[in-house]
């Protein structure tokens, strides 16, 4: 027999659903064994829905019963009305398992994440990870890269992907899917993700994301909609939310196969988190200049001159500038909006000039020449940042800022006084946040400080480094039995 049934409530007080199948059943006759037969539900699962141990079936399990019934049509709707009771509505979950959700349509097209991307669509799609959060600073280009996730696990495993943003995010994307599709369904996945992920210090109101159904919004009415079915619930920028662990822990257990893939800019610290760092790409080497084959294959150069073709259509960079777009790409870090808000620019400057005013610094130029808002998005990002960082930190980082351009473990202990194991910890958090990256060269492990954080001068000055840092407690991520601190 195939079960289709969700999770049984601990009440069993029969509803008006379970009563309709005991009254048509008892007048035509019928034990429980024969009417399993005749609608291939097992005898457990009817039993569980008379005596109300099963509260939430799905469309599939009243359409099977209702033809073992033989109802006819009027009886047939008032089965269907019955268990549509105290869940979301018929039309809403029949357009859902219908037409599944698809994600936003991304702008263009990702460049230089290859990688990343097949690293987090394994991971997601044969199920290994349930909770994976996209982290790291911003302009990195985490949006971007939960999108082509999103499209790909949609396109390749038909999964249904439903898509939060908070209310006010500048977001580049546009929804996908029709109306009755991506956009019906966006008032009950509001008010899922405000009761699972709370907005730091807001209360949400009852009815918060009421979609004008008589059935449960919020979580209950989101657990109702993806059932024990596939899917994946994308959280684009939870940067002020915070999780609710418990009702986190019921939207999981509740929707068993559900993924949950989430961008901001640091991790929870939750048990089974998947913390997975997007750093910026990387920066073209003195070699890479000599070659233009070579400079384009480097990622952070091929995005630049994708965006210079854009500003400038039919003329390409001269190769003799190779060395100046590869200069830019290093001054920026390689960070993709940086980058993407550069090129802009070259609609009134030309490269050389673009890049002797990125020296001077490029504070003033990190913003969209045609941006609405002038442009603060990224430049107030970079300098809030560190400001959030523990004190310790932002004294480690401004001590990092001035002792040159690359360091390794040797350097943070020589600065703070502090054992390699503390050591480790504080840079791991620093690497978390997007401030530090790694540069592996000749198969050592050294790091540097964005040049962004370093050359706008973003970090205050410290009035000096402790000999020993003061105990700052830590957040560890748990990832099954294995602690990731």
């Amino acid at each position: 027999m195939t079960e289709h049934l969700t999770a049984a409530s601990p009440r069993e007080t029969p509803t008006q659903f379970g009563r309709l199948i005991r009254q048509h059943r008892s007048r035509i006759g019928l034990t429980q064994r024969e009417l399993a037969d005749f609608s291939t539900i097992s005898v457990r699962a009817i039993r569980d829905l008379e005596q109300g141990r099963a509260r939430q079936p799905r469309h599939d399990t009243v359409r099977l019963i209702a033809d073992g019934l033989r109802l006819g049509p009027k009886a047939r709707e008032a089965l269907e009305t019955a268990a549509n009771r105290g869940r979301s509505t018929w039309a809403l979950k029949t357009g859902y398992d219908t037409e599944p959700p698809a994600p936003p349509t991304a702008p263009d097209l990702i460049l230089g994440r290859d990688a990343e991307v097949r690293a987090l669509v394994t991971e997601l799609s044969d199920g290994r990870e349930r909770l994976m959060h996209i982290v790291g600073l911003s302009g990195s280009g985490k949006t971007r890269l939960a999108l082509e996730v999103a499209a790909r696990l949609h396109q390749d495993a038909d999964l249904p992907v439903l898509w939060f943003a908070p209310a006010g995010r500048q977001v580049e994307y546009r929804s996908a899917g029709s109306a009755g599709s991506a956009e019906s369904l966006a008032p009950l996945i509001q008010a899922c993700v405000e009761e699972v992920f709370p907005q730091c210090g807001a209360e949400l109101s009852m009815d918060a994301g009421h979609d004008g159904h008589d059935g449960p919004t919020g979580l209950a009415g989101f657990t109702g909609l993806v059932d024990d079915q596939p899917a994946l619930l994308v959280i684009d920028g939870a940067d002020e939310r915070e999780p609710q662990p418990d009702a986190l822990d019921r939207l999981l257990r509740e929707c068993p196969r559900l993924r949950l893939l989430i961008t901001s800019a640091a991790p929870f610290g939750l048990a089974g988190e998947r913390p997975f760092l997007l750093g910026p790409l990387a920066t073209p080497t003195t070699a890479d200049e000599l070659d233009q084959h070579a400079l384009e294959q480097v990622p952070s150069a091929a995005l630049l001159l994708d965006r210079i073709r854009r500003v400038q259509p039919g003329q390409d960079p001269d190769p003799a500038d190779a060395d100046t777009v590869a200069e830019i790409c290093r001054l920026l870090d390689g960070l993709p909006q940086a980058l993407c808000d550069a090129a802009s620019w070259l609609v009134v400057y030309d490269l050389p000039t673009l890049l002797s005013a990125l020296a001077d610094g490029p504070a003033s130029l990190l913003g969209h020449l045609g941006g609405a808002d002038g442009g603060s998005h990224l430049r107030e990002a970079l300098a809030r940042t560190p400001l959030q960082l523990p004190e310790d930190l932002k004294n480690l980082l401004t001590g990092l800022c001035h002792i040159g351009t690359h360091f390794d473990l040797a350097n943070v202990v020589a600065l703070t006084g502090a054992d390699m194991s503390a050591c480790g910890r504080m840079l791991r958090e620093l690497l978390l946040v997007g401030v530090v990256r790694p540069c592996h060269e000749s198969g050592r492990s050294r790091f540097q400080v964005l040049n962004l954080v370093r050359a706008a001068q973003l970090i205050p000055t410290a009035s000096g480094l402790p000999g020993e840092l003061p105990p700052t407690p830590r957040r560890q991520v748990f990832h099954g039995d294995r602690a990731r601190v």
